[in-house]
């Protein structure tokens, strides 16, 4: 398998084969992210797809220092919009991992309105920095990869109850947090 180094390399050289060393070696967690998004393996399938023309078109100019970061950004972006799309559409639905930390965070009105997204994500990584290591492993895992609590219980040993019961802790912690460092108030 080749290194991330490598791969980019490939895609700077607008090598063909860079798609598929991408595809072997983070298809996988791309499309366990849209799944867990989606709820569907053909919209997840479709999704990866579009992320890897994505990378595609994004490499070059971008050099990400993180390949597998970069590819699972680009397909959770996506996945979202397409959630997001799709639950206009039908209302209802909804992919729990979002519904559960949007009653943590402002609406995105006031985030537009009180705060430069910049700012916003510089405060969830300080807070994420407040976190023990296995908190943060939940909480990413839950918001960030959409996994369930089952999974992450199956991922970290613990009872699914007790997951469930330390991303609630974590989520009021994340509001009290945002709420006293000043990034947003409540309504």
């Amino acid at each position: 398998m080749l290194t991330d180094g490598e791969i980019i390399e490939l895609f700077f050289a607008r090598s063909e084969s860079a798609v598929s060393e991408l595809e072997n070696k983070y298809g996988a967690l791309a499309r366990s992210a849209a799944f867990n998004i989606l709820g569907s393996r053909e919209d997840a399938e479709e999704c990866v797809n579009d992320a890897y023309l994505g990378v595609w078109n994004s490499i070059p100019p971008e050099r990400p220092k993180y390949l597998r970061a970069y590819v699972v950004k680009i397909t959770r972006n996506l996945a979202l919009k397409a959630y997001w799309r799709s639950s206009a559409v039908k209302r209802g639905g909804a992919c729990p991992a979002v519904e559960e930390l949007s009653e943590s965070l402002p609406s995105p009105a006031t985030v537009e309105a009180e705060l430069d997204a910049r700012e916003l994500s510089r405060a969830l990584e300080s807070f994420l920095d407040t976190l023990s290591a296995e908190n943060r492993v939940i909480f990413v895992r839950r918001h960030y990869f959409g996994d369930s609590c089952k999974a992450i219980a199956r991922l970290t040993g613990l009872t699914e109850k007790n997951v469930s019961v330390r991303l609630s802790r974590t989520r009021a912690k994340l509001k009290q947090y945002l709420t006293e460092s000043g990034v947003t108030e409540w309504n």
